[in-house]
């Protein structure tokens, strides 16, 4: 089965490519800004990093580039380009350096809590967290947890990778309860052996597509990669769409659709897979803004 046909996304993709009024935080690697088959005309930078690769064969630009495809590449192009016309707001959180030496992708808590920050600031919705942490100390953990709060307060919609350890539990983003945590899954709906799972991740989260995804490439040639990283930007997208579609809607509006459709509150440590149709049609069935959806 294609990915996009699993997760119920090509009827909410032949809606709409998306509005530039629906920002997303791209929080990630530096992107390759003059690839032919991005949407760049949707991106900006948030932060002082830059957001063009200076080395296209580095970690950081590969995952970059690959995950930027997924959201924003060109309808046709060899990529799932899920939302191209939304605003992709890219604020780099990786160090560029040579292949191989640092996947999966990470970076420090307070880096990362200072991304979070600026991208709700400069108007993002969304925020598309396909990256871990890496020294997590106390002081780290505390920025995390107010950044995160300051996405509570703000209504943006956190979207992150449950990470790919094989593990049961949570991480310092995952178990946030405002976070909407993403296993990722082979095209039968199966998870994947590597992805964490857990009590918070299953209640609270969404199951996506992460097993031989192809996306865009930094050198141009098409890429093939797998992980709850690569499931992130599905689920990123798909609220990216709805709320293009729903520009009205509250986070709480849009979290509950996805709740609802997914028939997510199940006890499991496997979250339920992402139905973006079935979202769209619960938020066209209800009146957006009184969801009564629990922001805890």
């Amino acid at each position: 089965m294609d990915p996009l046909d699993l997760v119920k996304l090509r009827p909410l993709m032949a809606r709409t490519t998306g509005s530039p009024e629906v920002r997303i935080g791209f929080i990630d690697g530096p992107v390759m800004a003059v690839h032919p088959a991005l949407a760049v005309e949707q991106f900006r930078q948030t932060g002082t990093r830059a957001v063009a690769c200076t080395s296209d064969d580095s970690e950081a630009c590969v995952h970059g580039t690959f995950v930027a495809g997924i959201l924003s590449g060109r309808r046709g192009a060899t990529a799932p380009a899920i939302c191209p016309n939304c605003t992709l707001l890219i604020r780099p959180v990786f160090a560029e350096t040579s292949r191989g030496q640092e996947h999966p992708p990470r970076t420090t808590a307070l880096e990362l809590a200072a991304a979070i920050i600026e991208t709700i600031d400069a108007g993002a919705r969304i925020i598309s967290l396909s990256l871990g942490v890496a020294n997590l100390s106390e002081k780290g953990m505390r920025a995390m947890t107010e950044a995160l709060d300051h996405a509570v307060y703000r209504g943006v919609i956190v979207v992150a990778a449950a990470g790919n350890q094989g593990t049961l539990g949570s991480s310092a983003i995952t178990r946030h309860p405002w976070v909407i945590p993403v296993v990722a899954c082979d095209l039968r709906g199966h998870p994947a052996d590597t992805s964490n799972l857990g009590s918070s991740i299953g209640r609270r989260g969404l199951t996506a597509p992460g097993i031989g995804i192809a996306s865009l490439g930094a050198m141009g040639r098409s890429v093939t990669l797998s992980g709850t990283s690569v499931a992130v930007p599905f689920v990123s997208g798909a609220i990216a769409l709805l709320w293009s579609e729903f520009l009205h809607a509250t986070a709480a509006d849009i979290k509950l659709a996805l709740a609802r459709a997914s028939a997510a509150g199940r006890a499991s440590v496997v979250p339920p897979l992402l139905d973006a149709w079935g979202a769209y049609r619960d938020l066209k069935t209800r009146p957006c803004g009184f969801s009564g959806f629990d922001q805890r």
